[in-house]
């Protein structure tokens, strides 16, 4: 397969074919993040991506139950490239279960519920959407390009067309002057948004960032690695999802957790108690892989 530049993923798409459909980032302005800097955004030529496919269905087949449409914000294609895509996926993989993709708020509210239905009707089941706060404040100072309800009403529309929805937030990425205010805006998000997946990342500083410049000047101060632990907290004592698949699996966190909210709280909350206390090792830096 021809991939261009570094390629990531959620992990819980480590055992997914990855198809690069888009190039880059459509937005590409979040202060925070490295991961598309260096690309120009583009969609990819449809014959090229559509050769991908071939190849990979000749070579993996029915091996492949799960699809994840690269890179930062494939949403952004419109209909009649995304269906041609969609059919191409599931004539190479008669095993194929899932197809994902991330998105941006700013792709789902442009884009009519009625289309929406139609790709789920041909296999886009999840979309995992990256607010990273829930506070207005923050949402500004990152550059995310939406703001609260922008996020609610992108999830409003997805769940009405039947797909799936993962919101990741960061802890830390209101720093120390809004770590309050970010922790309970995530809260109230994740209850506004109702998604299936709820996913807790940690905010890293990465040099040549805007946020990295904004440190280096004293415009931004990252909560300490216990902060952040109670911002984890607040989240999880006052979220109030419908029924939300709970994890902090990423390689950025400092505490791996996993279970159901609002089921598992008590147990999630009482893991979070005792690693504050320091009854539970934290992961060491080295071990975060970033």
């Amino acid at each position: 397969m021809r991939y261009e530049g570094q390629i990531y993923r959620p992990p819980s798409e480590a055992g997914s074919y990855i198809l690069q459909a888009t190039v880059g980032c459509s937005w590409n302005h979040c202060t925070y993040c490295d991961m598309y800097r260096a690309k120009q955004f583009r969609v990819r030529d449809r014959d090229d991506t559509l050769t991908d496919i071939r190849v990979a269905g000749l070579t993996y087949g029915s091996d492949v139950e799960k699809v994840f449409v690269a890179d930062g914000d494939a949403l952004v294609m419109d209909l009649d490239h995304w269906e041609v895509i969609l059919s191409a996926c599931r004539d190479a993989f008669p095993g194929l279960r899932r197809v994902s993709a991330y998105a941006t708020a700013m792709n789902l509210v442009a884009k009519p519920v009625e289309e929406l239905e139609r790709l789920r009707e041909q296999g886009l089941s999840l979309l995992y959407i990256g607010p990273e706060t829930g506070d207005d404040v923050t949402f500004k100072r990152i550059a995310k390009g939406a703001d609260f309800e922008a996020h609610v009403e992108a999830s409003r529309r997805a769940r009405a067309a039947g797909i799936e929805v993962s919101a990741i937030f960061l802890l830390g990425a209101g720093g120390t002057e809004r770590t309050q205010e970010h922790a309970e805006g995530s809260a109230k998000l994740v209850t506004a948004m109702d998604p299936a997946f709820v996913s807790l990342l940690t905010l890293t500083v990465v040099p040549g960032t805007p946020i990295a410049r904004m440190q280096e000047h004293g415009r931004f101060e990252l909560p300490t690695v216990t902060r952040m632990l109670e911002e984890l907290r607040t989240i999880v004592a006052l979220a109030e999802p419908t029924d939300a698949v709970f994890r902090t699996n990423h390689a950025s966190n400092y505490l791996v957790l996993g279970g159901n909210l609002p089921r598992d709280r008590d147990r999630i909350l009482a893991v979070v108690d005792r690693a504050l206390a320091g009854g539970i090792p934290l992961k060491p830096e080295w071990a975060r892989r970033l």
